[in-house]
């Protein structure tokens, strides 16, 4: 009988998002700040003994050996030569395709726990390298603090983050990562900056002026929030989000919007919750 223990896999806010130019192989090198926030999916874990790794409940579309919790188990065992195995259960609460990274902390988490659950005991520079092989988006919930990120997501600096509320907004899209990053109107040459301080820096996403034209539905969600401060899309899109100082603040707009949009009010973190699995 095999014996599940939950995790948390939170999601994250891009708070500023900057292309600033892109490599020979066509990687874009990115300035970013991560921030999480405590919507979280669920990951589910039973530690086999027969070395075999099994997702219970597979994704709609997406094969189990594609899916990146496999990848991550796989790789985590790759790694380490351990014999032992896991069972993996999702619970899936942050939207797909919304920019939120709901994937690569899914990952995240897989590596974080198996490290304690397998006793592998990585340290958490090297489980981040194996979670770039994964994704770019992976090192950084295993760094888990909020960061500065300059290459392509994977060069971490702690950043100060404000205590702070969201409004995020879901448009109920997927928006595709690659069809963004392709789309020939995309900067790729904004200005490289000195992350001093989060207060100082001109918060912006790179990426959301070519979103709003491929899809007029975040175009109406920024609009919508935008009525009450500097609305913004998170990553490649398509959520977006509104920072706001209070919980209350954060209600009041929401139950404003909430007719025409569905999403949710978030606390942002200032650690993740598995910040303890790795050293």
């Amino acid at each position: 009988m095999l014996t599940y223990v939950d995790f948390p896999a939170p999601a994250k806010l891009n708070l500023t998002l900057s292309i600033v130019g892109q490599r020979a192989d066509g990687y874009h090198l990115l300035e970013t700040v991560f921030r999480f926030i405590d919507l979280a999916d669920t990951v589910s874990l039973a530690v086999r003994t027969d070395g075999l790794i099994v997702l219970d409940n597979p994704l709609p579309d997406v094969p189990p050996e594609a899916d990146l919790t496999v990848r991550a188990a796989k790789a985590l065992q790759a790694a380490t030569g351990c014999a032992l195995g896991v069972s993996i259960r999702l619970t899936k609460r942050i939207p797909m395709g919304g920019g939120l990274g709901g994937g690569s902390s899914d990952a995240a988490t897989v590596l974080l726990a198996l490290n304690q659950l397998w006793q592998v005991n990585l340290s958490r520079a090297a489980l981040q390298a194996i979670g770039l092989t994964l994704g770019a988006d992976v090192p950084v919930f295993v760094f888990g603090r909020p960061a500065f990120a300059q290459g392509i997501g994977e060069d971490l600096t702690v950043c100060e983050v404000p205590e702070a509320w969201y409004v995020v907004l879901y448009p109920n899209i997927a928006v595709p990562t690659a069809k963004v990053f392709s789309h020939p109107d995309l900067t790729r040459n904004s200005p490289s900056v000195i992350m001093r301080s989060l207060k100082t820096t001109l918060r912006k996403n790179d990426m959301q002026r070519v979103v709003c034209q491929m899809f007029p539905e975040v175009a109406g969600c920024i609009t919508a929030l935008g009525h009450y401060g500097n609305a913004m899309m998170t990553g490649s899109g398509g959520c977006v989000f509104l920072e706001c100082s209070t919980q209350a603040e954060a209600e009041t707009v929401y139950q404003a919007v909430s007719n025409q949009y569905g999403g949710f009010v978030v606390n942002g973190l200032q650690t993740h919750p598995l910040f303890g699995s790795a050293h």
